[in-house]
């Protein structure tokens, strides 16, 4: 829940903008397009996976070349604006497998382009536990 009501989310000026790049994040195509994915990502971008594990814009561009593809369903999207060009987006991913996380990024516009600063992906567990 990211404690706005979801009407006011979806009339944030960044909503569909931030909405269609989490959206070419999580596509396969486009996480197939190192030069892409590069565009998207701010050079200091910081994930935590949902292992634990820590990576930098160097690693994730290494992950996604051997990534297998598989597509994802958004829901319950959210924008939250933090400062003058500063964004946290929350929303709810279910993969092909059924399997459902919720998801979190900071996004940062610099010069007119918005690029992701920060992701964390956390599993939900199917059990409710």
């Amino acid at each position: 829940m990211t404690g706005l009501p979801r009407h006011k989310t979806r009339q944030h000026p960044w909503f569909h903008i931030l909405r269609t790049k989490e959206m070419e994040l999580l596509d396969p195509t486009v996480r197939a397009n190192p030069r892409r994915v590069r565009e998207l990502l701010h050079d200091d971008v910081l994930e935590f996976g949902s292992t634990g594990r820590v990576y930098n814009k160097r690693m994730l561009l290494d992950m996604l070349s051997g990534e297998q593809p598989s597509s994802v369903v958004i829901r319950e999207f959210a924008v939250r604006q933090l400062a003058a060009d500063t964004a946290l987006v929350t929303y709810r991913t279910v993969g092909e497998g059924g399997q459902e996380a919720r998801r979190s990024s900071i996004w940062i516009r610099t010069d007119g382009v918005w690029q992701l600063n920060f992701h964390q992906g956390t599993r939900i567990s199917r059990y409710g536990f």
